[in-house]
């Protein structure tokens, strides 16, 4: 099973996508990763993409779509694949069905986690981590249970990203809104797309996204 899942940053995608790699045996195909990934590689694509991304340029579709392709073409054909920062614009959509025909797939569901953009600041801008182990809380709902003292490593120093901010954060959703909305009408008449509460709690939306599917 081929899935896409989508939503803006913190709704909670990366932690879903690990669920159903433990859950499912899925493999998550991360651009992001796959990208550092290639970078790495002593490779001519590796070389290539080291080369773009030291100038501060953008990788073309046509060498996401190589990675993808390449990395479809590791995986055995019981193993499904959740596309996660692909697609992201109405031609990587028509690519993403072109690689997947060659390897004898197609996409079953696209699952956008809808948010509430209001909640969704609270939430990210909220975010802090101990800066000694990573263990993350939050200023509303996930305090240490002794003030200033991380619970997992006793540590006194935490920690905040520089881009978890309310402006950074209304941003986010803007491209998200302007990037996702021409590739949902494509999908929409395959009957492919379900929509999921990104706001609920992480076991409601582990439990919705099961329920998708196994229909």
């Amino acid at each position: 099973m081929d899935i896409i899942l989508l939503g803006p940053p913190g709704a909670g995608k990366g932690t879903q996508a690990q669920r159903l790699v433990e859950h499912h045996g899925m493999l998550q195909l991360s651009t992001g990763d796959m990208l550092r990934e290639t970078r790495k590689a002593d490779t001519e694509l590796g070389h290539k993409v080291a080369d773009i991304m030291d100038s501060g340029g953008l990788v073309s579709d046509e060498i996401v779509s190589a990675m993808i392709d390449a990395k479809l073409a590791d995986m055995g054909p019981e193993t499904g694949a959740i596309f996660d920062g692909y697609p992201r614009t109405a031609a990587q959509a028509d690519q993403l069905d072109d690689i997947l025909a060659r390897h004898g797939r197609k996409l079953d569901h696209v699952i956008e986690l809808e948010v509430n953009e209001e909640a969704l600041v609270e939430r990210i801008t909220g975010r802090f981590t101990c800066a000694n182990c990573g263990a993350g809380y939050h200023d509303v709902f996930k305090q240490p249970a002794t003030p200033g003292v991380c619970d997992k490593c006793g540590s006194t120093e935490f920690k905040r990203r520089p881009d978890d901010n309310e402006e950074t954060v209304r941003k986010r959703m803007q491209e998200y809104r302007g990037k996702t909305a021409p590739i949902l009408p494509g999908y929409e008449q395959r009957g492919i797309v379900s929509r999921v509460d990104g706001m609920a709690s992480i076991e409601d939306v582990t439990h919705a996204i099961d329920s998708i599917l196994t229909r």
